[in-house]
């Protein structure tokens, strides 16, 4: 089976690389195809032991590969999607091109895999913030009916990519250098993830409302987001208050989710154990604490949730679609 890794000189494109070694996924390193822009092109990256020379994307159609991993940004999966799936590639994109397109499946592996076919042949990845918090409501959902979400998020500077991370590394020490940002974020929260569309959210913040309706089949879930930048590199954090309609015992809820696949529960308030992003980098689990009842109003629950934005909600929800299509042969 061909992979081609589209976008493989990026930061998640480099995580991919990561974690489709750490998987297994590609047997032989013969079949697996590196592809970015035209300035990287011929550019080398080891992988498994052996060096590859980038690709560009016409090269990459040519080949015809079975699975095209995409991180290359929104106007090149809008042009180069449909071009690898007319030579039979399935395309499983990480960018927010086709994550609302009602003919495209949005997919977490553990919520909704069981929707894909053979004919999908282009899948989209959601955001990195809604993979997370779905991951944690998708079985309370199932028990309890959500009603209503309000989430905050604090989200890491790796979601804005490797400038973000020039910036803080450069305030860090004290050198004045080209911004990611309109403000400096060393020091700082910035309450803007992504730009204002016409309503007075940001992008960011409307794939939380949107992306969870599709992904959990249920257009009646209020949500409301506020997403917040802060100077942190490990993952995102994000609070969850949640409305059920339905009553439910907090112990319960905490079994539920100790019982789900993909989830790691940290609560445990006496050792002061809570998740954190330190704790989350590098690995592929979200992780849910602090979890205790509104007191405010009926039937409502807080919890903390975290994960690595380039894991979870990126590289390895995109490779964990892969591997369900390879393993039931819908490719």
């Amino acid at each position: 089976m061909k992979i081609a890794v589209v976008g493989a000189t990026g930061m998640v494109g480099e995580v991919m690389l990561q974690v489709l070694a750490e998987r297994n996924f590609v047997s032989n390193a013969d079949d697996l195809i590196l592809v970015a822009s035209e300035r990287s092109v011929g550019k080398e990256i080891s992988f498994n032991g052996k060096t590859f020379a980038v690709v560009g994307l016409a090269t990459a159609v040519a080949m015809q590969p079975d699975i095209a991993l995409f991180s290359a940004g929104g106007e090149t999966s809008l042009e180069w999607a449909p071009k690898f799936a007319a030579v039979g590639t399935t395309v499983i994109d990480n960018s927010s091109a086709w994550r609302m397109d009602p003919t495209k499946k949005l997919i977490v592996p553990e919520i909704n895999a069981s929707e894909l076919t053979k004919e999908d042949k282009i899948i989209a990845n959601p955001n990195c913030s809604t993979i997370q918090m779905v991951l944690a409501l998708a079985p309370l959902h199932k028990k309890y009916n959500i009603k209503r979400i309000i989430v905050s998020t604090y989200q890491s500077i790796t979601g804005t990519g490797v400038k973000a991370v020039q910036q803080l590394e450069n305030e860090y020490a004290g050198i004045d250098g080209e911004m990611a940002y309109k403000y400096p974020i060393h020091r700082n929260a910035i309450p803007q993830c992504d730009s204002f569309e016409e309503n007075g959210y940001t992008k960011e913040e409307m794939k939380l409302v949107r992306e969870t309706k599709k992904i959990l089949s249920d257009n009646t879930i209020a949500v409301t987001a506020t997403a917040v930048r802060v100077p942190i590199v490990g993952g995102h954090s994000e609070a969850l208050n949640v409305e059920f309609t339905n009553d439910f015992d907090v112990n319960e809820v905490r079994t539920i989710l100790q019982e789900t696949d993909g989830i790691v529960v940290q609560d445990n308030l006496q050792e002061f154990e809570y998740p954190m992003p330190m704790y989350a980098e590098g690995k592929n689990e979200v992780f849910v604490g602090r979890i205790r009842r509104d007191e405010s109003q009926p039937n409502t629950i807080n919890m903390w949730v975290v994960a690595d934005n380039l894991r979870k909600g990126a590289a390895t929800n995109t490779i964990q679609i892969a591997e369900y299509l390879r393993s039931h042969n819908l490719v």
